[in-house]
């Protein structure tokens, strides 16, 4: 199990490089989940200006081209994507030169078995698994019947409350993006570490700081 701080998009992300410079990390993930191509190629450039040198692993959006999973190949040496289901967010480029590359995450819905084999295999999010365990128990089971049979090649990370909020679409979750306590991240040890891979990502909007302090604790879980 390897596991990653991450530059997450959907706030702020300049703190945060500040940080990864402070820290002098060399590998951090990148989701690109709330930038537009013009966005995207602003954080590349100051990515570069950092000590940051590689992006194993990089949550790519559906709008992005093929030629921007190819500079992150060659320039930050990215060796997983990961992406949303296309019933959720249909693709606009053809990734099939990447595709033994391109693992599909769940969310809210159960896998589409069908569409994890156009792919890699599934990008498993360990915070939306516990949250059907507690919210949607049949899909939660379906889900974990379907990763025996498929290989998991990378995973986000999150916080899981112990009580439930409503998201920006009214619906009920216990997984968040922001942790305020290492003990939300106890749900982990509930789950076989074979379902963790060598490219796990913390998707938190914390800072880097906090987020390294949750790698550690999770690691500390796990031995």
């Amino acid at each position: 199990m390897k596991i990653y701080p991450t530059i997450t998009t959907l706030v702020d992300y300049n703190e945060k490089l500040k940080e990864a410079n402070t820290f002098k990390l060399e590998k951090v993930c990148v989701f690109f989940t709330g930038l537009n191509y013009k966005e995207r190629k602003e954080l590349l450039n100051k990515i570069k200006k950092t000590s940051i040198k590689e992006i194993p692993f990089a949550h790519i959006k559906n709008d992005m081209e093929e030629e921007e999973l190819d500079f992150l190949i060659k320039n930050f040496k990215t060796q997983v994507f990961n992406i949303h289901t296309e019933k959720e967010y249909p693709l606009k480029y053809d990734y099939s030169k990447y595709k033994n590359l391109i693992y599909i995450e769940n969310v809210y819905k159960a896998f589409d078995e069908e569409e994890i084999k156009n792919w890699a295999g599934i990008c498993l999010d360990i915070s939306h698994l516990e949250n059907d365990r507690l919210l949607r128990p049949k899909i939660c089971q379906k889900n974990i019947e379907i990763l025996k049979r498929n290989e998991v090649g990378c995973n986000h990370i999150s916080a899981v409350k112990d009580y439930y909020h409503l998201n920006e679409k009214g619906i009920k979750r216990y997984d968040d993006h922001f942790s305020e306590n290492l003990s939300e991240f106890d749900y982990l040890k509930n789950y076989d570490k074979q379902l963790f891979s060598d490219f796990c990502a913390m998707e938190l909007n914390n800072s880097i700081s906090f987020q390294l302090k949750a790698i550690d604790y999770i690691k500390k879980l796990f031995n």
